[in-house]
């Protein structure tokens, strides 16, 4: 329970998990009929860019500072629903105010969808309730993440996705991922799921992937950014597994991903990766 997300808000992690957010539920607005948003680890909803937390680490300096200055138009226009999105949490609270993903997820809720935002950390979850509860459309639990994988699933809308959060504080949790998705797509097989890992050993995500791959019976895509050579002991990168992904998210990644990756280097070195496995779409 010692990961504060404060610390780490608007890092190049960030700009990937909240880029394909975005993309996603923006597939989901293309369709009249209700979906609802599940988030298992939703930290504080948003964060203070000038808080003592984020000033320690001036992590999102590197991720969300570095697109101040716009890609090519076809990138932007991948990233718009993102910078929307961004722009209107900011003219709500503040231009040095960098949201995380439950209030991503809320710019997107018309009134036929709901968000559902779970959180552990007792002070967190109090924080998240005053800043969400008031609000129709979306619902705050004190809740283990992992536990409400399996209880709120499958919603009552049918249509939605869930993001997969955890902070990556115990041994054996990038398994735990893969494992908790098999089921949860068992028990609700036409979710979208988004499973955010960190990426230091790469042989580890590459464990994780090869089990889901076997237990999977839908489409997934492994989508990864590196922003510094492989190294065990320190944070090179990220990804996300995306389960049940919009048909054209693949194409989308192949244009986002190389211009991310170049964008958000720490150096000379960058890469990323976007395959296709799970049952064909």
């Amino acid at each position: 329970m010692n990961y504060r997300h404060a610390f780490h808000a608007g890092n190049f992690a960030d700009v990937l998990k909240h880029l394909v957010l975005a993309r996603v539920l923006a597939h989901l607005c293309l369709k009249p009929t209700g979906f609802r948003a599940i988030d298992t680890h939703a930290g504080l909803g948003f964060y203070d860019l000038t808080a003592d937390e984020a000033g320690r680490t001036g992590e999102w300096q590197d991720g969300w500072g570095r697109l101040a200055t716009p890609f090519p138009e076809a990138v932007e226009d991948l990233l718009a629903p993102y910078r929307e999105a961004v722009a209107a949490v900011q003219a709500r609270h503040g231009a040095d105010t960098y949201p995380g993903s439950p209030a991503l997820i809320r710019e997107f809720l018309r009134p036929s969808d709901q968000g559902v935002f779970v959180e552990l950390h007792p002070a967190d979850a109090e924080t998240l309730r005053a800043r969400f509860n008031q609000d129709s459309l979306s619902k705050v639990m004190h809740l283990d993440g992992w536990t409400a994988l399996n209880a709120l699933i499958p919603p009552p809308e049918r249509r939605g996705l869930v993001l997969i959060d955890p902070p990556y504080e115990e041994l054996g949790e990038i398994d735990r991922l893969g494992a908790a998705l098999v089921r949860a797509v068992a028990k609700w097989p036409t979710g979208t799921y988004l499973g955010w890992y960190p990426i230091k050993d790469v042989a580890k995500v590459d464990r994780m992937v090869a089990e889901l791959d076997r237990g999977l019976a839908r489409p997934a895509l492994r989508l990864d950014l590196m922003v510094s050579e492989p190294d065990p002991t320190r944070l090179n990168g990220s990804g996300l597994v995306v389960i049940n992904p919009p048909w054209r998210l693949a194409e989308e990644a192949m244009l986002f991903l190389p211009a991310l990756a170049e964008r958000l280097a720490r150096g000379d070195y960058a890469a990323f990766r976007c395959e296709a496995f799970g049952a064909p779409a």
